[in-house]
């Protein structure tokens, strides 16, 4: 059984809506990315968010996106399967826009199995988060990222950033790891950044 309770610790970490506290939901499944991961993680790629689009997958609380639209992205997708963590998403985005004095529009949320929405096809993105449970991605990694492929999800310069822990598959076919981020030590989550390899491009 899922419980709620706002973590004062999971906060947005820079930009427009700096310090907004995230309405978390406990579950075992849910691992919200912590303050210092993701502003290390975002310090890592800066310039690289300001003006871009995104799509974020398993988004749970949405700190990944949130942490985007804060720093200065356009717009973006929030994709989350579970409908009680996907309303703390929503309330979590409505807070940040208003924080950040940002219209609704520069965000759309989805209710939906990210399989099934990856497979319905869609349009490319400058940045994707993935983030999946980590014992849900061991199933269907190599899924998730053939379909983001065979969606047309990605463009040649589009960033994949995947947060997991070392021990678990970082290979697959038609991208490229371009950049490690954090520790590669076993049960700690580290990030690979992921661009289209070159002969996926030909």
């Amino acid at each position: 059984m899922l419980s709620y309770q706002t973590h004062l610790h999971v906060r947005i970490s820079g930009g427009r809506a700096r310090g907004i506290g995230l309405r978390v939901t406990k579950s075992s499944k849910l691992r919200p990315a912590t303050d210092a991961n993701r502003e290390r993680l975002f310090s890592s790629i800066g310039d690289l968010v300001a003006g871009k689009t995104f799509l974020d997958l398993f988004a749970g609380t949405g700190s990944y996106g949130l942490e985007a639209l804060s720093r200065g992205a356009s717009e973006g997708v929030f994709v989350e399967g579970n409908r009680r963590v996907f309303k703390d998403l929503r309330l979590n985005f409505e807070k940040t826009c208003k924080s950040a004095g940002l219209p609704d529009s520069c965000g759309q949320l989805e209710n939906r199995d990210v399989p099934a929405f990856l497979r319905s096809g869609g349009k490319s993105f400058d940045l994707i988060f993935l983030d999946p449970p980590y014992e849900d991605f061991t199933k269907i990694g190599s899924t998730l990222f053939g379909l983001m492929r065979s969606g047309n999800f990605v463009h040649q310069d589009t960033l994949l950033i995947h947060e997991s822990p070392p021990e678990l598959a970082n290979a697959f076919p038609g991208w490229s790891v371009i950049r490690s981020l954090g520790k590669e030590k076993k049960g700690s989550p580290a990030y690979r950044l992921y661009q289209l390899s070159e002969s996926s491009l030909q």
